[in-house]
């Protein structure tokens, strides 16, 4: 009995030390490269690093010269919220709009499905160039189009009105991972609750508002979690086409943070930024986690 005892012991002394041993290639890839700078970058917000890696303690002074000092912070930061404003809301709306086209039995479906989603997986460099082609002011598609029709061209990335909402239009070309996601929710809906809606004498828009967006949510839910993290980072398409031009109307905070890392060496108020970005962040993650046990419907 001892002996047995003693086997299935030795068996599962076995098989833990060659788990530890197949995951020790990424744990420490997770020490190294993810816990660590986690830890030193927090460390260095309270410091005034340079790019030599050498700096003292001083406090909170990154962040009283970031309300106080800097010119551009709050004007990054506006810029940012403008942004997601305007683009979150939008692209789960027409994220769900396209999700509920492509949930039809309509003919070539699947290319549809596939035209959708391939923008999202499309190189975000090369996606932006080709759209400030197409949105320049000059030359651009959309300004030809429009003098065909004998309307005045726009300066679409020129104009500091107009520059986040062309950055805003640009963005929704990549939402197809959104529609995805939340066409998923909407197939995974019974027919058998739009069949009784039917018979019950339930109209189209009817089925649409009461069935399909309600168990929808936890999909929209989803969306809108991801979105707005995803919006307050937006750096591409402002630093490639406009470098947050013009004066600085769409310099981002992350174009804020990338700048004073990497062109002006400032590594402790960049560290601060980025601290700064992910508490906001997950500020506004909470909120909408909080509020959704009012909003999100999880059907049986």
């Amino acid at each position: 009995m001892n002996t047995i005892k003693n086997k299935y012991i030795g068996l599962d002394k076995r098989n833990a030390r060659n788990f530890y041993i197949y995951i020790s290639p990424w744990l420490v890839g997770f020490l190294v490269l993810t816990v660590y700078p986690i830890i030193r970058s927090f460390i260095l917000v309270f410091t005034d690093t340079g790019f030599d890696g050498v700096g003292k303690f001083i406090g909170l002074e990154n962040w009283k010269y970031a309300f106080t000092m800097d010119p551009i912070f709050l004007k990054s930061f506006a810029n940012t919220l403008k942004y997601v404003a305007m683009y979150v809301p939008t692209s789960i709306v027409l994220a769900f709009l396209m999700a509920l086209l492509l949930s039809k039995r309509i003919i070539f479906l699947g290319f549809f499905r596939t035209v959708f989603y391939l923008p999202y997986i499309t190189a975000g460099v090369a996606t932006t160039i080709l759209m400030g082609w197409i949105f320049n002011s000059d030359y651009g598609l959309v300004n030809f189009f429009l003098e065909l029709l004998g309307l005045p061209g726009v300066k679409w990335l020129n104009s500091s009105k107009m520059v986040m909402i062309t950055i805003t239009i640009m963005s929704l070309w990549t939402i197809g991972n959104n529609i995805i996601i939340i066409l998923a929710g909407i197939q995974d809906i019974p027919s058998s609750y739009f069949e009784s809606a039917k018979i019950d004498g339930a109209s189209e828009l009817r089925c649409v508002l009461n069935i399909t967006i309600p168990l929808s949510t936890p999909t929209i839910y989803f969306n809108l979690v991801i979105t707005t993290i995803g919006a307050f980072q937006i750096f591409n398409q402002p630093y490639i086409l406009t470098r947050g031009g013009p004066v600085n109307s769409s310099y981002t905070i992350s174009m804020h943070l990338f700048r004073n890392a990497f062109e002006f060496g400032k590594i402790g108020y960049s560290s601060m930024l980025a601290w700064g970005l992910f508490v906001i962040i997950m500020t506004i993650t909470l909120i909408i986690q909080k509020s959704s046990n009012k909003w999100v419907f999880y059907g049986e």
